[in-house]
């Protein structure tokens, strides 16, 4: 009786699953950025969802010069990691800051800011954000040209 339940036991684990999943970046087409949230040419690739074992979600996020994200907040904060080229980052009523490959930003929750690319280089970052009751951003009105600029 013991040599078939250790044979079922061991018959039994490869369907037990794994407790790692590999999402395979070349798997992943990267969409247009809503207009409705970004201004110019955007383009976001999601990374990973927020799902059942974390409510965190990330994605590779790509501005053209001259691109930027509307105002917006997170309920539970952000890091966003810059991956390449020259970027802006503005809380609302504070200096804009210019931020460059290997910056990371952390903005606290309920902070009204944007971020974009300059307006003479393009700039991707990865954005990290975690949910609250299934939503992890507040969109806003756009940035106008003068705000951008200023």
């Amino acid at each position: 009786m013991r040599t078939v339940a250790a044979a079922l036991l061991l018959l039994a684990l490869p369907s037990a699953g794994s407790a790692q999943t590999i999402d395979r970046s070349d798997t992943i087409e990267p969409r247009p950025g809503p207009t409705e949230n970004f201004t110019g040419e955007v383009s976001v690739k999601p990374l990973f969802p927020a799902g059942d074992h974390s409510g965190t979600s990330g994605g590779h996020v790509t501005f053209q010069a001259g691109a930027r994200s509307a105002w917006h907040s997170h309920p539970a904060g952000q890091t966003l990691i810059v991956t390449s080229g020259t970027g802006w980052v503005q809380e609302e009523g504070g200096e804009k800051h210019e931020i460059r490959v290997g910056d990371v930003i952390r903005t606290k929750a309920g902070v009204k800011h944007w971020h974009g690319a300059t307006d003479g280089s393009a700039m991707s970052h990865v954005a990290v954000t975690e949910s609250v009751d299934g939503r992890n951003a507040v969109w806003m009105e756009h940035v106008t040209d003068e705000q951008y600029l200023d």
